[in-house]
């Protein structure tokens, strides 16, 4: 499929940062205007210029970048991540796709999918090592980088779509298609997690299954989108956009329409993460209101 297209935004206009937006004053989970700054630090080499600061939410402990980059800045991002070697060159490879592999058995007691689209799937290294478990599933991917053609070319998904999975074309061409929905550490990447997981809902067939993975800001690390302990280079890795406590995000689940039916602590190396696995259930139906009363004045 080709990819979503952009349109050109033009000359950005005077004193407009192409790649950042406002700061808000508000937690964009919550709408809280208690915030406290926990990370103010320079972007690094590899990154847009600028400041790169981390806001808590002192009433719901969402954490978010603020500003948050644009549209156009995240694609810089992505663009500018540095390619990742082949996952089986070293050890911290092995790990990860042995992680895989424990991720895709989990689904093993809920569904037996026909069809899975992995979500922010980079090269396709996850549908790869899924398929050694699901042997007859068809998985497909979308990723915003050209990466997800490669992954489609080297024969690890069956069909690669280029652009965001909000994208309301990609969401109408996918919609009520797959059994099973996977993303590993994409939300907290994502502009808006929210919109994801609405998304991720409407291209579900009923009974079908979301599996997420998000990092854990309350476990060692979880919090530290800088720290220098992190494995690798920290300039070397993209810092998440939102850090989301584990029950505001089940219960956003549970509000959109899915049934939260495993959560359980994971990673192959820290930072620790969260996984969850969630039903797509029948929405509940919308109140009524109560018909007005004829002997009310």
């Amino acid at each position: 499929m080709p990819h979503t297209p952009r349109p050109d935004p033009g000359p950005p206009a005077p004193g407009v940062d192409p790649f950042q937006e406002a700061r808000r004053d508000d937690c964009p989970w919550c709408g809280s205007r208690r915030l406290r700054t926990m990370v103010r630090a320079p972007e690094g080499p590899r990154r847009t210029p600028g400041t790169f600061v981390v806001d808590e939410c002192r009433d719901c402990s969402h954490a978010f970048q603020n500003p948050r980059p644009t549209a156009d800045g995240l694609l810089l991002r992505h663009h500018r991540h540095p390619t990742e070697g082949h996952i089986r060159s070293n050890l911290a490879g092995r790990l990860r796709r042995r992680h895989h592999r424990t991720a895709a058995r989990a689904m093993l007691p809920y569904i037996e999918p026909e069809s899975w689209l992995d979500v922010g799937t980079g090269h396709g290294y996850f549908p790869e090592a899924a398929r050694e478990v699901h042997p007859y599933t068809a998985f497909d991917g979308v990723d915003p980088t050209p990466r997800v053609e490669r992954a489609r070319a080297a024969g690890r998904i069956e069909e690669a779509y280029q652009g965001l999975l909000t994208d309301p074309e990609i969401t109408a061409r996918l919609r009520a298609r797959y059994d099973v929905v996977s993303m590993f550490h994409h939300l907290e990447h994502t502009a808006d997690p929210r919109a994801e997981l609405r998304a991720a809902r409407t291209i579900l067939r009923p009974d079908g299954h979301l599996l997420v993975e998000v990092p854990d800001p309350a476990r060692p690390f979880g919090t530290l989108t800088m720290a220098p302990r992190w494995p690798g280079r920290a300039h070397d890795r993209p810092r998440p956009l939102h850090l989301m406590p584990l029950g505001n995000l089940l219960a956003e689940l549970r509000s959109l329409g899915y049934e939260v039916v495993a959560t359980r602590s994971c990673a192959p190396f820290p930072p620790r993460a969260h996984r969850i696995i969630a039903r797509r259930t029948a929405l509940p139906p919308a109140p009524v209101a109560p018909p007005p009363d004829p002997s009310a004045p």
